[in-house]
């Protein structure tokens, strides 16, 4: 048998939104998700920031901490 006679094998995967089976084939527009309801739910968490990458904090991003403004830190002046 050619590589021409196989049918190519059709995967189904799970659908990252609900978990159900999905076709992960050219047939499937909304691939690796099962219907376009999927996508666009999960399209929708990522835009209102439902889902977030972790990143490590930078020096600069301490809001726990109260900000300190120069003036603040500067004695009166005496007349």
């Amino acid at each position: 048998m050619s590589a021409s006679d196989r049918s190519p094998t059709i995967r189904t995967v799970r659908c990252p939104a609900c978990g159900g089976a999905s076709r992960y084939a050219v047939d499937n527009p909304w691939r690796p998700f099962c219907s376009e309801r999927c996508k666009n739910m999960d399209f929708g968490a990522w835009s209102s920031e439902q889902y977030r990458v972790a990143t490590p904090p930078t020096a600069g991003d301490e809001s726990d901490e109260p900000s300190v403004l120069a003036s603040d830190s500067q004695q009166p002046a005496k007349h």
